[in-house]
């Protein structure tokens, strides 16, 4: 399991239970205490379950079927080697927003929870956002002041010091708020303290080619009914039961085994 949030493994958990089946799950040390602690919550209301949990340090063994989270990297790695059993080895992929320019202020304060929420660490953290040309960033700004206090966090302080300085010193145009960094950028993925942009024509242009870079992104933000897809702004964090990672649906996967 992934340990970039608290809980990130839950659904994978819940999945695996709900299905019938019996979950050997390897945490990361970045998140080893919560799911534990659930598990003992759920065994304490039905004893049943204390024979399909378990929780391995070492080397998953006896497995009939994989579920596991890399990095684009790690994850050809983790084909190779769960190749002779099912799999489902989850990637990279990053949450983003297209505005419009007339996004309402609650939408607007609603975005700031979808992008600091967690310090931007999940997979449906809003990472890049896409503006129109001359888009107002200043109004932007105004309406995710509230979650400046990110910044007294010494790590992400730390972030945001730490790429404040390199684009100083390499002269890379960018915005600076106080506690996030605005950069142009064509990639998805920004690092704490940094949010990415680009700009765009025409919405049904920018919602082709979302389409077809639909292997990069978790989620998407918009209240523009021109872009498929789009959730709510304020619910990137707050997945329903059925919004499966990746859109693989996890449950078809258990039940066909």
């Amino acid at each position: 399991m992934a340990g970039n949030i608290p809980l990130v493994g839950f659904h994978d958990f819940l999945c695996v239970l709900l299905s019938g089946n019996k979950i050997i799950a390897r945490l990361s040390s970045n998140d080893n205490q919560l799911l534990p602690a659930i598990a003992s919550k759920l065994i304490e209301i039905e004893p049943g379950f204390a024979d399909q949990i378990l929780f391995s340090e070492g080397k998953l063994e006896n497995y009939d079927a994989v579920i596991a989270t890399g990095s684009n990297n790690s994850s050809r790695y983790f084909e190779y080697y769960f190749r002779n059993v099912p799999y489902i080895i989850r990637r990279n992929r990053n949450g983003v927003a297209v505005l419009t320019g007339r996004e309402l202020n609650i939408e607007l304060n609603l975005l700031g929870q979808d992008i600091f929420l967690y310090f931007g660490m999940g997979c449906r953290s809003i990472s890049k956002i896409f503006v129109p040309k001359d888009y107002p960033f200043d109004r932007l700004f105004q309406f995710i002041e509230k979650y400046n206090t990110v910044v007294d966090h010494n790590k992400y302080c730390n972030n945001y010091e730490y790429y404040k300085s390199i684009y100083l010193i390499n002269g890379q145009k960018h915005l600076d708020n106080g506690f996030l960094l605005l950069k142009q950028d064509l990639a998805f993925a920004s690092p704490p303290s940094v949010l990415f942009y680009d700009e765009y024509n025409h919405l049904k242009a920018l919602n082709n080619d979302l389409l077809t870079m639909h292997d990069q992104i978790q989620c998407i933000v918009s209240h523009s009914a021109e872009i498929s897809g789009a959730i709510p702004f304020g619910k990137a964090q707050k997945p329903e039961l059925w919004d499966y990672a990746d859109g693989v649906d996890t449950i078809e996967f258990l039940l066909n085994l």
